[in-house]
């Protein structure tokens, strides 16, 4: 925990120093433009700046991990990304396609040509291969297929086969087996034969001859028990165990309750086809965390920093004009009340506070009812107790709040009707952010749609309309 400041500080520099190079490449260039030199002594000039500059570039470029050259790719604008695009060693290509973002990636692989997209990806495994196919063109995609060998193609065929939410979209190949009825010592040959072992690599999967899972073996395990002892005595017969059709999002709660590193996946035979390790894992985690954070604030999908004016228009209108809608449904509810406002101009001041906190409240609330659905704690067993908590804390927080705001409102316009009615109406407005708060994800979970998705646009629609109208009702009834 305590190097993770350490390393935004380093990413940063690192992105620093790239944009001072570009900058004073830039700088240089114009100037040796505006020189009066002959044609030959100037092009002489530019090619020895042009090289110095680059070769920075590249040695700095180099020494970075492809996740960092991936963090500055798609912190520097189109232009200057491109220009750094080139100066990537082709056989990294491949590597920092898969750490940038979906929509930065695009830009890159338009700027590549169908050779260089097919070097980029035979240096990729096959699982690999299935996170970054769907972005390829179409044509450059059947040449990698066709350019694999049979297994290997049935893999990224199958992979890509399953929705991008499931464990067959997350699984990869890179597997280590061995059989139940050798000893330990037989296994460590295997192993020191083998060389080396895939990454995360914790457990050996104990197989029979036809690759039907019997137990999954883990390394500690292996080191510290007597070689003379066989795999069947000492393996795990019970291992977590997934399917390719498992959703993803069920995986990666086993592997945070279980504290799991791999994980086989099996077919409905018990047939070992794959496996899932912790760091594809948390990819899904996270790339779902942010694909929450946008839909909850109306994004269709992850944006470019630098796409163009249109591509993000075209990614944020869609709950703008829902905005604009609920919008003129508010202003239409304070219009019924227009007489009210102008016999009492303090009402006109009150107002957005009521919808403001109802606001506040029903996302709070959206936000915990959203959190539990995501992690299976939300049911029909117990949405009545839920609701009923949630209605309890509102109207604690509407008793609390609205009479600290009565307390203001009387102090301001020494009026004890208004504030008895600011009271009352803040109450009443919590409730119902506490009532459309629960129903809303839970509505639109029912009806198959995500949700975050637009949850809190829609709860700040209602409390806004549902506060003016409970406010300016009250206000109409009992300030004559």
């Amino acid at each position: 925990m305590a190097e993770v400041p350490e390393l935004k500080e380093s990413l940063q520099e690192s992105l620093q120093q790239v944009i001072h190079l570009l900058d004073k490449h830039k700088l240089i260039e114009d100037l040796v433009h505006k020189q009066e030199l002959d044609m030959p002594k100037r092009s002489l000039v530019e090619s020895i700046v042009h090289k110095q500059n680059i070769t920075l570039l590249q040695k700095k470029l180099d020494l970075l991990h492809p996740a960092d050259v991936a963090y500055i790719l798609e912190a520097l604008p189109l232009a200057q990304r491109l220009d750094v695009w080139e100066l990537v060693k082709a056989e990294r290509d491949g590597e920092i396609l898969l750490e940038v973002s979906d929509a930065v990636r695009q830009t890159l692989i338009a700027d590549m040509d169908s050779d260089e997209l097919l070097a980029a990806a035979e240096q990729l495994d096959t699982d690999e291969l299935a996170d970054l196919a769907p972005d390829l063109p179409t044509d450059v995609l059947h040449e990698l297929l066709d350019s694999l060998d049979y297994q290997n193609r049935e893999r990224l065929q199958s992979a890509l086969a399953y929705p991008d939410d499931a464990v067959g979209a997350l699984m990869d190949f890179d597997i280590v087996t061995i059989r139940e009825d050798i000893t330990l010592e037989v296994a460590l040959r295997y192993l020191r034969r083998i060389g080396t072992l895939p990454d995360h690599t914790d457990k050996l999967f104990v197989v029979d001859r036809h690759d039907i899972l019997r137990g999954v073996l883990p390394l500690k395990r292996l080191v510290v028990n007597d070689l003379d002892l066989g795999v069947a005595e000492i393996m795990a017969d019970d291992p977590v165990v997934f399917h390719p059709e498992d959703l993803a999002d069920d995986a990666s709660k086993a592997f945070e309750r279980y504290d799991l590193v791999t994980a086989p996946v099996v077919d409905h035979n018990n047939k070992l086809v794959g496996r899932l390790t912790v760091d594809t894992v948390m990819d899904y985690i996270r790339e779902e965390a942010e694909s929450d954070m946008l839909s909850m604030a109306g994004l269709r999908e992850e944006e470019d920093l630098f796409s163009s004016v249109w591509k993000s228009v075209q990614n944020r209108w869609t709950w703008l004009a829902v905005n604009l809608v609920t919008a003129l449904v508010a202003s239409r509810v304070i219009g019924l009340f227009e007489g009210s406002i102008e016999k009492t101009v303090a009402l006109a001041a009150l107002m957005p506070i009521v919808a403001g906190i109802g606001g506040n409240s029903g996302n709070q609330t959206t936000t915990m009812i959203v959190r539990g659905l995501a992690l299976g704690q939300i049911a029909s067993h117990n949405m009545h107790s839920l609701l009923k908590k949630e209605l309890g804390v509102s109207l604690l927080n509407g008793l609390i709040w609205g009479s600290v705001l009565g307390v203001i409102a009387y102090a301001l316009y020494q009026n004890i009707t208004l504030s008895i009615v600011m009271t009352a109406a803040m109450t009443l407005n919590l409730l119902l952010a506490a009532v459309m708060g629960v129903m809303i994800p839970l509505v639109m979970t029912k009806s198959g749609r995500d949700p975050a998705v637009g949850s809190s646009v829609l709860i700040t629609a209602v409390t806004d309309s549902g506060g003016f109208f409970i406010f300016l009702g009250l206000a109409a009834i009992f300030l004559r």
